[in-house]
């Protein structure tokens, strides 16, 4: 399981970051550069604070991936995001965070990767930063009520308030609010849509 942490030791971090860490080993630049070549994946520069960001296929549909030189700043659906726009990138080598982030979603995706050792870039109120701390801690396989959730962070009333707040969780699958349903088993809302949150769902459960 993730550990979510203040990531003190990545360069530059603002106050609101967080990150999941392990112990996996250190980037391995030769097979996140072959994975670059090998995907068929378009590379976009956004003119926003030196980020970057590629979108990818995947077994859900096209996957927005933004990354700054901190972390992951957003994993997101592209159908589902109508600010995204095609831009020439001047990035002439593979982003390492970029790299490792694109190299584990495609492990997830192939069934081979069940947690994620990636740091995140994301900005968020108090609630939502304890909020999406309990996203990550859902295990693999596994669903939370929203009351449940509530409860993990000391706030048990807060059931409403945390459900708004998983809609604004910035990073799609690796913070995995998809694994968070209703009091009485129903799948309820996911802002990347039902169905996306039955194939992911669908895919953990048969692993």
């Amino acid at each position: 399981m993730p550990i979510m942490r203040w990531p003190s030791s990545w360069p530059h971090t603002r106050d609101k970051s967080v990150a999941l860490v392990s112990q996996r080993p250190a980037l391995n630049l030769n097979a996140t550069t072959m994975l670059a070549l090998a995907m068929t994946q378009k590379t976009h520069q956004v003119p926003v604070d030196g980020r970057l960001w590629r979108t990818v296929t995947t077994p859900v549909g096209v996957v927005l991936v933004v990354v700054s030189d901190i972390g992951v700043a957003r994993i997101d659906f592209v159908d589902h995001n109508r600010e995204v726009k095609p831009a020439s990138s001047n990035a002439s080598e593979a982003h390492p965070i970029l790299a490792e982030a694109l190299l584990q979603l495609t492990e997830y995706f192939e069934g081979t990767r069940t947690t994620f050792s990636l740091p995140l870039d994301i900005d968020g109120t108090e609630f939502q930063q304890l909020a999406w701390s309990a996203l990550a801690r859902i295990p693999y396989g596994h669903t939370m009520t929203y009351g449940e959730q509530a409860a993990s962070i000391g706030r048990p009333r807060a059931v409403r308030a945390i459900g708004t707040a998983n809609s604004k969780n910035p990073i799609a699958i690796l913070l995995p609010c998809h694994r968070v349903i209703g009091a009485d088993g129903s799948l309820t809302g996911y802002a990347g849509g039902l169905d996306k949150k039955i194939w992911l769902l669908d895919h953990e459960r048969s692993r």
